[in-house]
C-alpha cells in the first residue's frame, strides 16, 4: 500500500468511527447549543485528534527512522543501514537510501584513496628534496665550519665550534623530518623494525615511557597495508604526546585469526566526547583505504579515573605482491 493510501485509510477510519458514533449515539445538538452538548462535541473532537495522531505516528514511523539515520550517518563508519520491512513506498524509500549510502561510501573511499596516495607522493618528494638539497648543503656547511675551526685561533675558534653544534643539531632535525615524511626503514627492514624505530624515536624526543610488544611471525602484508599501519601508529603516538598528557604509552603489534592487530594505548586524560579532529579522521580514512577496522575508545574526560585512549586497528592479512 502506498503512503498516500495509508494516510487516507487512517483518516477514513477515524472519520468513519466518529460518524458511526453520531449516528448511533443518543446525542442531539440543539439550537442554541447546550453546555453539555458542547462538552460532548469538544470531547469527541479531542478523541478524534488523539486517535488520528497515534495512527499517523505508527504509519510514518519508518520515515522517522530514515530521518534519524540521515542526521547521524558518518561515511567514515561504513555499514550503517536501515532494515527494509514490508513493501510500498516507505520500503522503497528505505532501500533507495541504503543504496545511496553504499554508493557514497564507495565514492568516499575512492576519493580518500586518491588523496592519501597523492599525500604520500608529496611526502616522498619533500623528503627527497630535504635529503638531497638541504641535507647535503648543511653537511657541506658543517665541513666548512670544521675546516675553519681547525685553522682559526681563539676566541674565533669557540664561536665556530658553537656554529658547528647548531648546524649539526639542525642537520639531525632535518634527518628526523625526512624519516617522518618517508620511513625508509619500512622499505628496507619491514613493518616491525619500522614501528620499533618509530617508538624508540618517539620516546627519545618526548621523554615518555614506551612499552613495546611485537610478534615476530606476523602474517604477510603488502607495502600499502604496512604503510597504513605505520601511519596510524605514528598519528596515535603523536596524539598521545600532544593532547593526552600521558606518562606512558604501550604499542603492540600481533597476529590474530589471520589478521594483524595494532594497538596503541596511553594513560592520559583521553579524548572523551570531544569532536574528532583531522588526525583521527585521517586514521579512519587510511583504515578504509585497506578495508581495516579502526576502534578508538576513551572514557569521558570528566571521569575521576580516566584510563586514557586506546586505538585498535585490525587489518586483514593480504599476500605480498610479487
Amino acid at each position: 500500500m502506498s503512503l498516500y493510501w495509508r494516510i487516507f485509510g487512517l483518516n477514513a477510519v477515524v472519520l468513519g468511527g466518529a460518524t458511526a458514533l453520531l449516528l448511533w449515539a443518543p446525542v442531539t445538538v440543539s439550537v442554541p447549543v447546550l453546555l453539555t452538548e458542547a462538552v460532548i462535541l469538544v470531547g469527541g473532537l479531542g478523541v478524534m485528534l488523539v486517535a488520528n495522531a497515534a495512527l499517523l505516528r505508527i504509519g510514518l514511523a519508518p520515515l522517522d527512522r530514515v530521518t534519524r539515520l540521515m542526521t547521524t550517518v558518518d561515511l567514515l563508519r561504513p555499514g550503517q543501514r536501515l532494515p527494509v520491512r514490508g513493501g510500498g513506498e516507505v520500503a522503497e524509500l528505505v532501500s533507495t537510501f541504503n543504496s545511496m549510502l553504499e554508493r557514497l561510501e564507495g565514492e568516499r573511499a575512492a576519493s580518500s584513496a586518491r588523496a592519501i596516495l597523492a599525500q604520500e607522493a608529496e611526502r616522498r618528494r619533500i623528503a627527497q628534496e630535504l635529503h638531497d638539497e638541504v641535507g647535503q648543503s648543511m653537511t657541506a656547511v658543517l665541513l666548512a665550519l670544521k675546516r675553519a675551526s681547525d685553522e682559526a685561533s681563539q676566541p674565533l675558534r669557540g664561536e665556530l665550534q658553537q656554529a658547528q653544534e647548531i648546524t649539526r643539531e639542525s642537520l639531525d632535525e632535518v634527518r628526523r623530518l625526512v624519516r617522518r615524511l618517508r620511513p625508509g626503514v619500512l622499505d628496507d627492514l619491514g613493518l616491525v623494525s619500522a614501528v620499533t624505530s618509530l617508538a624508540t624515536e618517539f620516546a627519545t624526543h618526548t621523554g615518555l615511557r614506551v612499552r613495546r610488544r611485537f610478534d615476530s611471525d606476523l602474517p604477510s602484508l603488502n607495502h600499502e597495508t604496512e604503510l597504513v599501519i605505520y601511519r596510524v601508529a605514528q598519528e596515535s603516538l603523536t596524539n598521545a604526546a600532544r593532547h593526552a598528557e600521558a606518562r606512558s604509552v604501550e604499542v603492540s603489534l600481533r597476529g590474530a585469526d589471520g589478521c594483524v592487530v595494532l594497538e596503541v594505548g596511553d594513560d592520559g586524560r583521553g579524548i572523551g566526547a570531544a569532536r574528532e579532529g583531522a588526525g583521527l579522521r585521517g586514521m579512519r580514512e587510511r583504515a578504509l583505504l585497506i578495508g581495516a577496522g579502526l576502534d578508538i575508545t576513551s572514557p569521558d574526560s570528566t571521569s575521576a579515573t580516566p584510563a586514557g585512549t586506546r586505538v585498535r586497528l585490525t587489518v586483514p592479512a593480504v599476500r605480498k605482491q610479487s
